[in-house]
């Protein structure tokens, strides 16, 4: 997401009171340098991200934090990130943190939607797809694909909403109201229409809650959506896309919105040739698809092996590579790329979208 230097900025501030706030500056910039640009100068740093800025000054006791951002939604992911991160990195202690400036405790989150259900049906047999409607859209067409799908705890309960937080952070609702959180990606955006489109992974078996929902769907149910997240891919001459269904309603949506002077191979690991689906781009595209045939997801080296055999263009050439697929073949496909291949970290993200024996008890698609 670029914003233009026009854009009117929203501020907050806040002064953190808590033991070595020195160490604590140094595991934020270790962090953030490798989600935006961090620039260091002895006891300050500031962090460019994609969605506004953040400035951090240490003294012998205190942290002053300052957010920055281009819109509401830009403001209050940074003030959640810096808090977040702060409360994490800090052990034996508690410390305050309480905004100052734009962004009111106690009010909505600027980057949440409630949402009701328009129609569900099945893509392929193993993937199904639910349309959403909801107002004021067009945040969400920028900044990123992904979003969080907040769900029933149980059929036929309306949740509570999360309300923002002093320090930044969403307050959750306690007790039975509080929703169910997933991980999807907006599969297709209409912002005239005010509609979503998220693909779902129907898992058979397994206590997801994503999936469930989704195989019961009807229209007229309530569902809410946190977002966007999830960044923008470099601009590129050539791209690699990769992974198994988890990871196809993303690389879908990615390559719908590549532009027609690029090419790109794409592999894609599915159960078997019934879960084939079209994909439409402008962009010059080689798709391969991966199949299974009866092998258990999360246990084959299809991904890893499809990669191997990619003649990759030189480094004249502007590429990337994007990946996404179980725990394991993300750590066999980054210690190819970084270690056998030496791919810089600026051309390449893999992401672990699930873990083979493990609910979805974060993370579904």
């Amino acid at each position: 997401m670029r914003h233009s230097n026009t854009s009117p900025i929203l501020r907050a501030e806040a002064k953190v009171a808590l033991t070595g706030p020195v160490q604590i500056m140094d595991k934020l910039c270790e962090h953030f340098i490798e989600h935006g640009k961090v620039d260091r100068l002895g006891r300050s740093a500031r962090v460019e991200f994609e969605y506004g800025s953040a400035s951090v000054e240490a003294d012998d006791d205190s942290l002053y934090l300052r957010a920055e951002g281009p819109d509401a939604t830009g403001l209050a992911y940074v003030k959640w990130s810096l808090a977040e991160h702060i409360l994490d990195f800090v052990k034996g202690e508690t410390p305050r943190i309480a905004w100052d400036g734009d962004g009111a405790t106690g009010s909505s989150l600027p980057y949440f939607r409630e949402m009701s259900v328009v129609s569900a049906s099945n893509v392929t047999p193993r993937m199904r797809r639910v349309r959403l409607k909801g107002g004021d859209l067009a945040r969400f067409a920028i900044g990123g694909i992904h979003v969080r799908l907040l769900l029933p705890p149980k059929p036929g309960v309306t949740p509570s909403w999360p309300v923002m937080g002093e320090d930044g952070r969403p307050v959750w609702p306690k007790g039975e109201d509080r929703p169910v959180m997933r991980i999807y990606t907006i599969r297709d955006i209409d912002v005239e229409r005010g509609e979503i489109e998220i693909d779902f992974v129907l898992h058979e078996g397994d206590d997801t809650p994503g999936s469930t929902w989704a195989q019961q769907a009807c229209p007229g149910d309530i569902v809410g959506v946190l977002g966007p997240g999830g960044g923008e891919l470099p601009q590129a001459d050539w791209y690699l896309f990769a992974g198994d269904e988890t990871a196809l309603p993303a690389i879908s949506r990615i390559l719908a919105e590549l532009p027609a002077d690029c090419r790109a191979t794409v592999l894609l690991e599915v159960a078997d040739a019934s879960e084939e689906q079209p994909l439409r781009s402008a962009a010059a595209l080689d798709i391969r698809w991966l199949h299974r045939n009866g092998a258990a997801a999360g246990t084959t080296s299809l991904i890893e092996d499809a990669i191997r055999s990619i003649a990759m263009p030189s480094n004249e050439t502007r590429r990337f590579i994007w990946a996404g697929c179980e725990q394991k073949s993300c750590r066999c496909l980054k210690r190819l790329l970084r270690k056998e291949w030496k791919v810089p970290t600026s051309q390449h993200q893999v992401v672990a979208y699930w873990r083979a024996g493990h609910t979805a008890d974060q993370v579904e698609h």
